[in-house]
């Protein structure tokens, strides 16, 4: 898609994100669920600052990146307003950098990074909202704790004094139906509903980070709060050479 100027940009993604709202209601109605109780982060790793820019003139102030470097490029472009939300793998020697940038961290994908993480914000003075990432669809080509060793950290996660653990985060496999995703996204809001009241402190459990272009609907009707979505909103717009 050749460049856009401002207006016919705005008028794209204002029509996109009307339309995504419809389904997202849709999902939230079928489900008997408040609209207000699901998120949308915009995941902006395909578009430059330009058009990510465009999206919180239009309200979307939830904007999601998957690779830090992103995330720390576009943070200096955009507005103090936006939350950003890491969704991609992090290693330890990005964290330090990467700490007061993120309104949440989706990704915690290990003990030893949970650790990193709390070590850091002590550090640093600051407190961190994070999510357990888990491998719910069992696929050995994704980070993430197998469901089982989620409750094993319960000691561990006790111990946090900087951060607070919000709640669980998956990826589905991609399915050639979202329905056959439902099975996964069920697993882990029954696997948030055991954490949540096992734990205590500010560590609530409330999250459910799950759902993408190809399934939100889907991960909302089985209890989605925070819903990633990219190439819904974003596809063939200009990445970041054309900014």
């Amino acid at each position: 898609m050749p460049a856009l100027s401002p207006s016919p940009l705005r008028d794209l993604l204002a029509d996109r994100l009307a339309r995504l709202e419809e389904r997202i209601q849709g999902a939230c109605a079928r489900a008997g669920r408040r609209r207000d109780s699901v998120t949308l982060v915009a995941v902006t790793k395909t578009v430059g600052p330009t058009v990510a820019t465009v999206l919180t003139e239009l309200g979307v102030l939830d904007l999601g990146e998957s690779r830090p470097q992103e995330l720390w490029k576009k943070h200096k472009f955009l507005p103090p307003a936006v939350r950003w939300h890491l969704v991609g793998h992090l290693q330890r020697n990005k964290v330090d950098r990467t700490l007061p940038l993120v309104h949440m961290i989706h990704s915690v994908d290990s003990a030893r990074l949970l650790e990193a993480l709390e070590q850091e914000a002590q550090r640093q003075g600051l407190r961190l909202d994070v999510l357990l990432e888990v491998n719910a669809s069992r696929e050995a080509n994704k980070h993430g704790f197998a469901p089982e060793e989620v409750p094993e950290l319960t000691p561990q996660i006790a111990g946090l004094k900087w951060l607070r653990v919000r709640g669980l985060m998956t990826m589905a496999s991609l399915a050639a139906s979202p329905e056959d995703c439902r099975p996964t996204f069920a697993e882990l809001r029954r696997l948030r509903d055991r954490m949540k009241a096992e734990s205590r402190g500010g560590h609530t459990f409330e999250h459910l980070s799950m759902g993408m272009s190809n399934d939100f609907e889907v991960a909302i009707e089985e209890g989605a709060t925070l819903i990633r979505v990219g190439s819904t909103i974003l596809e063939g717009l200009p990445g970041e050479a054309d900014d």
